[in-house]
């Protein structure tokens, strides 16, 4: 994977491959399995939680919007909120707490795959889903990394916000992803990437990789082809009681942040290999990237984006 100098706004306490963060208990299929930590940082005591949002609403526009919206709203940042803004759903608010927040998810994701790994937004999922009533119909996130030697690989991703990411909370994540991993499922996020427009317009400069891309997405090669270029992120963005307890970026606070993670990732991907392995051809050669970023209380975080949208949606 082409290797990139990171852009983000936040501190990144793990990236690096599984294999050198599990314990040392013999674990099968543990390799093409990646783990990244971020953390926001505090000010005055307390979380920051304007930074937080500042945050999503800087990649709004990559999730809600197409590529050509996006380009007719260049050098108008009102508009683009707006427009975007009327985009989002926001049907998950009859759930319950534990399944609010989906969107928001998908917006930090969309970031993440942004400014970390420089990934191209090939499809933005909020503007193009095809059901308005269901939230989770396909990836959360598609994009492509290009790189240098004009390789690439192809991403597919899941974005939850959850109120704990204890072991009884992971079982729903890793049926998610074995769900998205089904050939019928990965057959219909290619015809997804290669009927709109985007993709042309990202790559209009570029025609012979374009052909490449659309040639290993069509319905005429194999699934088992893609399998290889295949990345799966999985952002868990949750509600953490050692941030919610503390009030300064210490030294303490990140060890205790990254034992917690680390312990995460080995019980996730215990339970991932479990099932996948068993139930999806060529599990092996598949890449996973597990994301893990904590926030100290979910609901004002869930409460403040659905404000935001809403005086967004009712502008002119």
């Amino acid at each position: 994977m082409k290797v990139t100098e990171p852009n983000i706004d936040f501190e990144i306490l793990i990236d690096d491959s599984f294999i050198n963060l599990k314990s040392e208990e013999e674990i099968k299929h543990i390799e093409n399995k990646n783990v990244l930590s971020l953390i926001n940082d505090f000010a005055d005591g307390k979380w920051r939680f304007r930074k937080f949002q500042e945050f999503i609403w800087d990649n709004i526009a990559e999730t809600a919007l197409s590529y050509q919206d996006r380009m007719a709203l260049i050098d108008k940042s009102h508009s683009t909120l707006t427009e975007a803004a009327k985009k989002l759903r926001l049907t998950d608010l009859s759930k319950n707490q534990d399944g609010q927040g989906s969107e928001l998810a998908e917006i930090i994701l969309y970031g993440f795959m942004k400014h970390h790994y420089k990934a191209l937004p090939v499809v933005p999922k909020i503007f193009y889903k095809q059901n308005p009533q269901d939230n989770a119909k396909g990836a959360d996130s598609v994009h492509i990394i290009v790189n240098d030697d004009k390789s690439f690989t192809i991403w597919f991703g899941e974005a939850k916000f959850y109120n704990s990411i204890e072991d009884e909370r992971l079982y729903s994540i890793v049926n998610s992803v074995e769900n998205s991993l089904l050939s019928d499922k990965l057959q219909k996020e290619n015809s997804i990437i290669t009927n709109v427009s985007d993709l042309n317009d990202l790559l209009k400069d570029d025609s012979e990789l374009l052909k490449q891309i659309k040639e290993l997405l069509s319905s005429k090669t194999s699934i088992d082809d893609l399998k290889p270029k295949l990345h799966i992120p999985i952002l868990m963005l949750y509600e953490c009681k050692i941030t919610a307890k503390s009030d300064s970026l210490t030294d303490e606070y990140k060890k205790e942040i990254v034992q917690y993670h680390k312990e995460r990732a080995e019980s996730y991907f215990k339970k991932q290999i479990k099932k996948c392995s068993i139930s999806i051809f060529k599990y092996s050669e598949i890449n996973f990237h597990l994301i893990l970023f904590p926030v100290p209380e979910k609901q004002p975080i869930v409460d403040k984006f659905i404000q935001n949208v809403q005086h967004y949606k009712n502008q002119d």
